[in-house]
């Protein structure tokens, strides 16, 4: 009987402590830019340099992290140390990543990113090419996802419904896969911004730093947070945005 009694009380405090259920858990999504050298064009602050993405990225093989993307949101309960790396405005040293990942991927090791691209910056110089899209997709590591057609501030225009529509339509004749998400350009939403997006997307991500925490409230997969990765970031730090409390 006391045996009986002792097994429940390990079970219910099993339960009940925070950390223990999915609820609880706490999902790091980062944000990238360019990932290249920097060269002293742009905010330095945007790029991280091959050498320490790639230590990044195996610092979290090494320390048994799932990477997601969106089309496995559902996941984040059942994977270990669900983590989510994303990529805006679509510059063609983002192939770094590509190649990176197709280094550091094994059996056990299946890295994968989600790319938030602006559709008409697509093809421009220092931007990914249509095909350069289909690869990646297809490649099944890399998900391709909206950042509106010209990267406007969303929440100074009157009609955005070509912004979120025309993009989502334009990604998926290039990769023939759904888009999904939706990264509001500069972080910037507003109510409105989040209404018009439910109509296209399941999910809208923000730049509010921070990791996100299933609360229940109303409109929070519109409202996910990420959390930069900089130039500046070293590894010790990288480490403290990843390794959350679960």
């Amino acid at each position: 009987m006391k045996k009986g009694i002792f097994l429940f009380l390990i079970s219910f405090l099993f339960f009940m402590v925070p950390g223990h259920t999915s609820a609880q858990q706490k999902v790091p999504i980062l944000i990238y830019h360019s990932i290249d050298e920097y060269k002293g064009h742009g905010s330095k602050e945007l790029y991280v340099t091959p050498e320490n993405f790639e230590k990044q990225m195996i610092y979290l093989k090494k320390n048994g992290f799932t990477l997601l993307t969106f089309e496995r949101w559902q996941d984040i309960g059942k994977v270990n140390k669900p983590i989510f790396l994303t990529f805006d405005d679509g510059y063609k040293n983002n192939l770094t990543v590509y190649s990176i990942f197709q280094k550091l991927r094994d059996n056990k090791f299946k890295p994968a990113a989600t790319f938030f691209i602006p559709a008409d910056f697509i093809g421009r110089s220092n931007r990914l090419s249509a095909a350069e899209l289909k690869m990646l997709s297809d490649s099944g590591m890399i998900s391709i996802q909206s950042h509106t057609v010209t990267h406007p501030d969303l929440t100074k225009m009157s009609n955005i419904d070509y912004e979120l529509k025309a993009s989502r339509d334009k990604l998926q004749n290039i990769t023939r896969k759904p888009v999904i998400a939706l990264a509001y350009p500069y972080g910037n939403f507003n109510n409105k911004v989040v209404q018009e997006t439910k109509k296209y997307y399941k999910y809208g991500l923000t730049t509010t730093p921070g990791p996100f925490l299933h609360k229940g409230v109303k409109d929070e997969l519109f409202l996910l947070p990420r959390t930069y990765v900089k130039y500046s970031t070293t590894l010790e730090e990288f480490a403290k945005l990843v390794e959350t409390d679960r």
